[in-house]
């Protein structure tokens, strides 16, 4: 492990030179790639630099208690700070996830389980709103699909990041892990005999794409255009002004029909649609390195789930990790950060576990 730290300890230092040169920054996209990869060495550089001081510290403490044994009693404290820093400096030099710093895509799409699967894609939905409220992110609908009872038969958002992120520390950095089929436990409101019903919802999400990142030739599109469906008025379902575009390549369809013209659908459309064609190159590009990706679950099976709702017994169970809580109602209000957080621990452990082996 210290070898490897001491090769990006050098890069880090040869970064802080060439950015105390102002020529470099003559060239902004130089020196914003250069910035970018010294913040993420920098977390390393401070870790290690605290380890090396509490090295010194626990040979002085030992030096000492040979005269005077009242200094012995300092050592357990300060070799336990040495396990701590020397774990945290092993998780650091965990290859971190390109996409980390990225806004996404999230879409939410009813399953089985009719309109009561419907209304739970609307929690879903007002959930992630206000996780996002609390986090300080920005949301931009994209597109929906109301129902008649008040839910969504699917919903696509932008979700972003305000500012700049810290590396590691963007949009995909914690909503990456609500990818997967959520089910959901109660009495409908369609249920006149109170029976509890089992239902779910879908959720993809997605790191958004920049046009430079995905190529995508025109020639490879079919974009047709039809007159939106749902609630009308101001032109929304008067006019040829819905967009759907087809991916010939790889079959991906885009459908957006809330914007009023038909150009601000298609821009829509296709933020989706490289959205989707940055994950599924991604996805062909690890499969080729034969590297075993866990795939966000795509289908609306209920047997095929990441986490369930119970309503009667206020519990949210993920069953990735084990990690439950009976503050449901909390939960559905935003409060996600212990659920995020249990799959952020959960990935790293069995990262540190594959450097192990």
């Amino acid at each position: 492990m210290f070898e490897a730290i001491e090769e990006l300890l050098v890069e880090y230092g040869e970064l802080e030179t060439r950015l105390a040169d102002p020529a470099v920054h003559t060239d902004q996209v130089l020196a914003r790639k250069l910035g970018k990869r010294y913040a993420e060495l920098t977390p390393i550089a401070e870790a290690y630099k605290s380890h090396q001081a509490n090295a010194l510290d626990i040979e002085a403490a030992r030096e000492l208690a040979a005269e005077d044994p009242s200094f012995a009693e300092e050592l357990p404290a300060l070799q336990a700070r040495r396990g701590e820093l020397e774990a945290k400096l092993q998780a650091l030099l965990i290859p971190r996830d390109p996409n980390d710093e990225k806004d996404v895509i999230l879409e939410i799409k009813a399953g089985e389980g009719g309109q009561e699967s419907m209304l739970f894609a609307g929690d879903l939905l007002r959930m992630y709103l206000r996780f996002a409220e609390r986090q300080g992110w920005k949301i931009e609908l994209i597109e929906s699909t109301d129902s008649d009872l008040g839910g969504y038969k699917d919903v696509s958002l932008a979700v972003k990041w305000r500012g700049t992120p810290q590396p590691g520390e963007g949009v995909w950095a914690r909503l990456k892990y609500e990818g997967g089929v959520h089910r959901v436990q109660r009495v409908p409101v369609t249920e006149s005999q109170g029976r509890i019903h089992t239902s779910a919802a879908g959720v993809l999400v997605l790191p958004e794409a920049e046009e430079v990142e995905v190529e995508i030739n025109q020639n490879d599109l079919r974009i047709d255009v039809f007159r939106s469906s749902g609630p009308g008025g101001q032109s929304v379902n008067t006019t040829d002004s819905a967009v759907r575009i087809t991916h010939l390549p790889t079959g991906v369809v885009v459908s957006c029909q809330n914007e009023k013209s038909q150009l601000q659908n298609k821009e829509s459309a296709m933020r989706i649609l490289r959205a989707r064609l940055l994950a599924f190159a991604q996805e062909e590009a690890e499969k080729e390195a034969s590297d075993v990706r866990k795939s966000q679950i795509r289908t609306m099976d209920r047997s095929e789930r990441i986490r369930t709702y119970n309503f009667p017994e206020n519990r949210l169970s993920d069953h990735r990790t084990g990690f439950k809580s009976y503050n449901l109602d909390q939960v559905l209000d935003g409060d996600l950060d212990a659920v995020i957080q249990s799959c952020v621990d959960a990935d790293l452990a069995a990262k540190l576990a594959g450097q192990g082996d």
